[in-house]
């Protein structure tokens, strides 16, 4: 027997009446992969990461729901607004991360402050305050995950995972 380069594994010598090779492992859709860039902690940073991870998405063929497409947008929104606001001081310069698996979506936000922020409920006449409360609520919504994460370097990271098929919350 030997190999016959195709990845099949041994197969006997000859050619008539063999098996078609067997196919080959699929491997990573056309859209996964990870994706970072880096946003100065400020205002106008919020839409250019909003846009950029919108049109990453599109440019990689993620297949997603509008619906889920505004949650991770909102999501990024939300993230590097409380980094813009919370953290510029110690860390000036955010990292955005996509990451795209077969099933999910992983948006992040890191920084160098280490301050673990929490959701709070605010008081209904406050403007803000709401952030992390509302990405939680979407996640959930959608059937992801977030969570914060301290760094190596004593900063944080804050991320949402959200699958790509529709999950139903009851």
């Amino acid at each position: 027997m030997e190999n016959d380069g195709r990845g099949a594994g041994p197969r006997p010598e000859g050619g008539v009446g063999d098996d078609p090779p067997a196919p080959a492992a699929p491997g990573p859709l056309p859209y996964e992969g990870v994706w970072r860039f880096t946003a100065s902690a400020v205002d106008a940073s919020v839409p250019q990461a909003r846009h950029a991870v919108r049109d990453l998405l599109f440019r990689q063929g993620v297949p997603l729901t509008d619906d889920l497409l505004q949650g991770l947008l909102l999501i990024v929104s939300e993230l590097v607004t409380n980094g813009v606001k919370h953290a510029a001081l110690l860390s000036p310069i955010l990292a955005v991360e996509v990451a795209v698996g077969a099933e999910w979506v992983r948006v992040s936000v890191e920084d160098n402050h280490p301050y673990r922020p929490t959701a709070l409920v605010a008081d209904h006449d406050e403007t803000g305050g709401r952030g992390l409360l509302l990405v939680r609520e979407v996640t959930r919504e959608a059937g992801g995950v977030c969570d914060v994460e301290h760094t190596a370097s004593g900063g944080k990271v804050i991320w949402a995972a959200l699958p790509l098929t529709v999950a139903r919350v009851p």
